[in-house]
């Protein structure tokens, strides 16, 4: 820098300074006012001063504060069942009990199957159970494949991906139970439920899926259907045990009413899917826990893509009640 730049550099300072203090004396006119205020103003001063040309910053505009916190989201509305529900629920009772179907409608389910630890574990006692459509038979006679593509397994499957759709963790074991041998399943897959409500103790649903299998008076396998929006299902059927063989039991009335509600829910999206609850003097290790459940999907005289549309169906009425239920308080 030589001295003639740094000279005017010094005069212009001089200058700006005595304007700003006649600024100060408010003795300019306000327009003038008004430019010296002004950012780039500033700006060539400090260069007269400094030799440094400062740009100003534009006004960045500052995120608002919100006045007050966003509302939460609202509470599913739980479902409520009434007395009158209880003409939706078909009961074969060989059990030899009385049963108030009313009442364990009415009665609140306190569960909530969205946690985002698994809540649902499907299973099957019987897995190698199979339908008319299919044609791996080779292994094992009498509709029943080892294959898990055709089997119950690939039911299982299939309700559970849907019920994984719908935000419920699900655990789905693929054993075999009823191999090599079809007596002692029940107590294969009694050791299988125990192992994981240890290891997971938020399993709040366990589903034992089977399919059933009648004959008719000519010995051909009965196909138990319902025509749907979504096409052919096979019916479901809610199998329940009880103490009445003198086997302890204590909660199997908690366990009826859970599935006297799914038939229900069932019935009201579906009217017609389900064949009557069938109400038996076995426990069917359903005595584990509150919330087990066997459903015969469908028969050996159905087919199995029949059967994979029950399941999207019940996966529905499980998500309807995944929140629970609550007492109807008009009754």
């Amino acid at each position: 820098m030589n001295m003639e730049q740094k000279s005017l550099r010094v005069g212009a300072a001089v200058i700006g300074c005595a304007i700003l203090l006649r600024l100060l004396s408010g003795s300019l006119p306000g327009s003038v006012t008004r430019f010296l205020l002004q950012p780039s103003f500033a700006s060539w001063v400090l260069f007269f001063e400094t030799g440094r040309i400062v740009r100003p910053t534009p006004d960045v505009a500052l995120p608002t504060e919100p006045t007050e916190d966003p509302a939460p989201d609202p509470e599913p509305a739980l479902p409520v069942f009434s007395a009158a529900d209880a003409s939706l629920v078909a009961l074969r009772n060989y059990s030899g009990f009385t049963v108030d179907l009313p009442a364990l409608l009415q009665q609140p389910l306190d569960w909530d199957l969205t946690s985002d630890a698994p809540t649902v574990l499907i299973l099957h006692t019987h897995a190698t159970e199979s339908y008319t459509n299919t044609e791996h038979y080779t292994e094992i006679s009498g509709y029943r494949t080892l294959d898990p593509q055709y089997n119950m397994v690939s039911v299982g499957e299939h309700l559970a991906r849907q019920l994984e759709k719908a935000g419920i963790c699900v655990l789905h074991d693929q054993k075999l139970h009823d191999q090599p041998s079809y007596n002692g399943a029940y107590d294969q897959s009694r050791e299988t439920v125990q192992a994981y409500l240890k290891q997971y103790p938020t399993i709040r649903l366990v589903l034992d899926l089977h399919r059933d299998s009648v004959e008719d008076s000519s010995g051909q396998q009965v196909r138990y259907t319902l025509q749907t929006d979504k096409g052919t299902a096979a019916q479901l059927m809610l199998v329940m045990g009880t103490d009445s063989a003198g086997l302890r039991y204590p909660n199997w009335q908690e366990n009826l009413g859970l599935a006297v509600k799914l038939q229900a829910q069932l019935e009201k999206d579906n009217p017609g899917l389900c064949r009557p609850l069938s109400l038996r003097s076995s426990r069917f290790n359903q005595d584990l826990t509150s919330g087990a459940v066997l459903v015969e999907m469908g028969s050996a005289g159905n087919t199995r893509q029949e059967a994979l549309l029950s399941a999207e169906l019940l996966a529905s009425a499980i998500t309807a009640l995944a929140h629970g239920t609550t007492a109807n308080s008009t009754s």
